[in-house]
């Protein structure tokens, strides 16, 4: 006698399986994306330019805490508006290649004749801010150098990293060398 055997369906996982198996994709998920953000955060896009003048530290200063006077010599923020204090917020349009774009950042540091530093940030939770900073600083008598730096982090940035650097940094190199002609007119 033979014996035959009939094959059987397998029998549907159950809705308990089902849920760990979800369960474990969407933690798998999670890692991943909280693993990215981690990086982005830790990883900044950083941005420099300087520049040195014949200048006092106050000169410098005071040519670029005229917020309503950008519109007259900056080519890179045309406009700005806001008190030059910690945790006032300004509003600031800047052009670049691609346009003119609208951001109102937080001052983060305002001491007069060295530094005034920025936050801005596009949607909550680290999805793309930029730390914008002009340190001043005596390099001998009667010179000063200016650097502008950006420190960009944030889980979008390494999709914009090429247009930052070609389109954002010369508008820094840009600014300073605008800032520098007004600072040598304004105090001749």
């Amino acid at each position: 006698m033979t014996a035959t055997s009939t094959p059987t369906a397998a029998a549907p996982p159950s809705s308990r399986v089902r849920r760990r198996r979800s369960l474990i994709v969407l933690g798998t998920v999670a890692a991943l994306l909280a693993g990215y953000a981690t990086w982005t955060n830790l990883r900044p896009l950083n941005l420099s330019a300087s520049i040195e003048m014949e200048a006092t530290p106050d000169q410098v200063w005071k040519v670029l805490t005229d917020l309503p006077a950008y519109a007259q010599w900056n080519p890179f923020i045309i406009s700005s508006s806001g008190r030059v204090q910690e945790g006032a917020t300004l509003r600031n349009v800047m052009r670049d290649a691609d346009g003119e774009t609208t951001f109102t950042p937080t001052v983060l540091e305002a001491t007069p004749g060295r530094e005034f530093r920025w936050v801005g940030k596009v949607a909550p939770g680290g999805v793309f801010t930029g730390e914008h900073r002009f340190v001043i600083e005596p390099i001998g008598s009667g010179r000063v150098r200016l650097t502008q730096s950006e420190k960009f982090t944030g889980v979008l940035v390494p999709f914009f990293a090429d247009k930052l650097n070609d389109k954002t940094l010369p508008q820094f190199h840009a600014m300073n060398r605008a800032l520098a002609q007004r600072v040598a007119t304004t105090n001749p």
